[in-house]
Parts: C-alpha cells; sequence; structure tokens
C-alpha cells in the first residue's frame, strides 16, 4: 500500500501532481516544475520530505557503534549540533544508504535515512547492534514530519513564518540545534542555503501554511531533482546502490581509509580501490541527457548515472561513471538513440548558491 505523509492533503488542496516515489504519494509539481526549480535558485521553495526518516541512537556506546557503522569518522563531531555526511557501507563496500548523522553529545545522535531504503536501513542498523553487542538505543521517528526551506531567502521567510526559530539563525552550515520540539538543521539538497526543519506531525500542517503565507512556493520532486542535479548531488538508487563502491560514485571525500579505525566495507575498499571516476558531462549537441545512456571515451566506456535538462543554465548536464583517466575538460560522446552526441567533461557541481560554475 502506498503510504502518505502528514502534509499529503495540503498537496492536494494545492493542485499539485502526485506519484508514486518509493512507495510514498508524493508531489511532483505544483503546475510547474520548472518555476519551482527557479523559485528555489532565486527566492525560497520548501519541499514536504517527510517520507524521510530520522533515527535516533541513544547509550553509552553510540560513538563506538558508528564508528563502526558508517564510512566517514564520527571522531570529527566534537562541538554539539554539528552534522556529517557519510554512507553505511555492507562487507562488499556497497553502499547500503547515504546519509547525514547529526552529533548532540556523546550518548545521543541522530541519523537521516531515505525514504526508499527506510526499512532495510533500520533491519541492517539493529542487525550491526545486535552483532555487536553496544549498548545502543535504536529509535525510528516517524512521529516527525520534516520540511525543507531552502533558497537564497529561505532562512528570512522562515523566521519571518515560525519566529521561534531566530535562535536558529546563528546556526552556521551544516550544524544543527533543538528548539523546544522543533529540531532544525542548517542542511539541504539543492545547493543553496536554507533550513530542514523537523517537527511533531500535528504542526506540520500548520507551518506549512505559514511558510506559504511568508512567500515561500511549495515544490515537487521535479524541481528538487533538478536542483540536486545542478548541485552535484547523488540520488540514492541512481547515483550509487549495493552494488557500488562509495569511491566509484564520488564520495571519497566521505569516507575515512586513513585513521586505523575499523568500519563495515573497509577491507573491500581497501583490497578493490577506485574502478571507476564520478564526473559531470555537459551536452555540446541538441538533446537531453538521461540515465543509462552510454558515454564514450578515448579509455573506455562509461555510462549516465543522472541526467536532465538544466533550467538555471538552459543546457542539458549529468553525472557519470567514467573509466579512470578521463580529465575534465575532455570530449566525450553520448548514445542518445543511436546517435553519438558531443558533450564535454566537468567538475560534478554545476550551480552553487544560484551561481553557474562551469
Amino acid at each position: 500500500m502506498t503510504r502518505e505523509t502528514v502534509l499529503n492533503a495540503e498537496h492536494r488542496a494545492s493542485g499539485a501532481k502526485m506519484v508514486d516515489f518509493g512507495g510514498w504519494d508524493m508531489p511532483l509539481h505544483y503546475g510547474s516544475q520548472i518555476e519551482e526549480h527557479h523559485s528555489v535558485r532565486r527566492d525560497a521553495g520548501m519541499f514536504d520530505v517527510s517520507h524521510m526518516c530520522a533515527v535516533d541512537l541513544a547509550g553509552a556506546d553510540c560513538r563506538a557503534f558508528l564508528r563502526r557503522l558508517i564510512a566517514n569518522n564520527t571522531d570529527k563531531l566534537q562541538v554539539p549540533g554539528k552534522a556529517l555526511y557519510s554512507a553505511m557501507l555492507d562487507e562488499s563496500g556497497g553502499v547500503v544508504d547515504d546519509l547525514i548523522v547529526y552529533f548532540l553529545d556523546d550518548t545521543h545522535f541522530r541519523i537521516v535515512i531515505n525514504a526508499g531504503t527506510a526499512d532495510k536501513d533500520l533491519a541492517w542498523i539493529e542487525a550491526r547492534r545486535a552483532e555487536w553487542n553496544l549498548a545502543v538505543a535504536i529509535e525510528a521517528r516517524r512521529e516527525l514530519a520534516m520540511i525543507a526551506v531552502q533558497g537564497p531567502n529561505a532562512r528570512a521567510k522562515a523566521l519571518a513564518a515560525l519566529p521561534e526559530l531566530a535562535a536558529a539563525d546563528v546556526l552556521k552550515p551544516f550544524f544543527a540545534a533543538a528548539i523546544g520540539d522543533v529540531f532544525i538543521a542548517r542542511t539541504g539538497y539543492t545547493g543553496e542555503d536554507g533550513f530542514e526543519i523537523a517537527l511533531p506531525a500535528a504542526r506540520a500542517a500548520s507551518v506549512w501554511q505559514a511558510l506559504a503565507a511568508a512567500g515561500v512556493a511549495p515544490c515537487g520532486l521535479g524541481a528538487r531533482d533538478t536542483l540536486r542535479l545542478e548541485a552535484g548531488m547523488n540520488l540514492y538508487g541512481q547515483d550509487m546502490d549495493e552494488s557500488v563502491s562509495p569511491l566509484d560514485a564520488g564520495l571519497a571525500w566521505t569516507v575515512d581509509l586513513v585513521s586505523p579505525r575499523d568500519f563495515v566495507g573497509k577491507t573491500a575498499l581497501l583490497a578493490h580501490g577506485q574502478q571507476k571516476q564520478f564526473l559531470g558531462l555537459l551536452l555540446e549537441d541538441r538533446g537531453v541527457l538521461r540515465a543509462h545512456q552510454h558515454v564514450y571515451c578515448d579509455q573506455g566506456e562509461g555510462e549516465i548515472t543522472s541526467g536532465s535538462f538544466s533550467p538555471t543554465l538552459q543546457r542539458s548536464i549529468a553525472l557519470a561513471r567514467l573509466p579512470l583517466g578521463v580529465a575534465v575538460g575532455d570530449h566525450v560522446e553520448v548514445d542518445i538513440r543511436g546517435k553519438r552526441l558531443a558533450a564535454r567533461v566537468v567538475k560534478p557541481v554545476f550551480v552553487r548558491h544560484g551561481k553557474p560554475l562551469i
């Protein structure tokens, strides 16, 4: 059965086109995906991300547990509220899921996992806790709703709608704080500034309405995907999964192979190393880049993992897994409906804070 977030009625009342997304009934757009995209790049937009799952970890062994569970090193988290992006790997080095870890104190952490993988992730986390016999309580906070407010004016408009969040305006990027019954993080998935707000489900509709009244545009999955693609951010299930090493998914910066700390998948990563590069493509001919299109390089073949038309750049862009040796600036060909079209290799961040970077 398809699940609904607590904001489902708000989406339908606003005329959203609803689609099945990982088993959730979610808004694709509210009339114009392009306008929603531009709202986030130029002003402020909001997304219902209540389908994602916050998981609280508590207990004396929290830090020891996370040291072994994820590929990044949570010893970096020393200041309360600091967040860290990483991935959970399986024994073969494949990505079980990517996630954000929030440090509250040495006995309390919060992680946020993806919607489509939440049940699998929770089973994996609980199995590791039992295997290692560590003192950690795991609580999925499914009673919480989550709203992401993103864009150059997102923080100002969020504060206008929710004056109680004034204390959060001093948060540095990639930090979070609990303010009453609201957990607010200065994080996001669009390449713009803003907040991700977790709050009791009973308050979600009123907060959504207050944000809309403050001029924050409701945005759907379509705009969220083109925004994250422009920002060079991975999507689980497209750019990575259990069959892909984080080293081949452009996530080497989230993997700590230097410290003596062991973690699930480390042995496999050290044994196999990096096999592919994760780079961006800019189409130079007319057409649209899409996932699974083949890329022909002097060094061999690659494949697009995510591709679309960029509303900001007015060009077709993609993320691709390419052979080692391919360099930024190289020219390659992409098979689009049987024709090989020219593309240029670029750094996989196309737009950040509203500014083109290519």
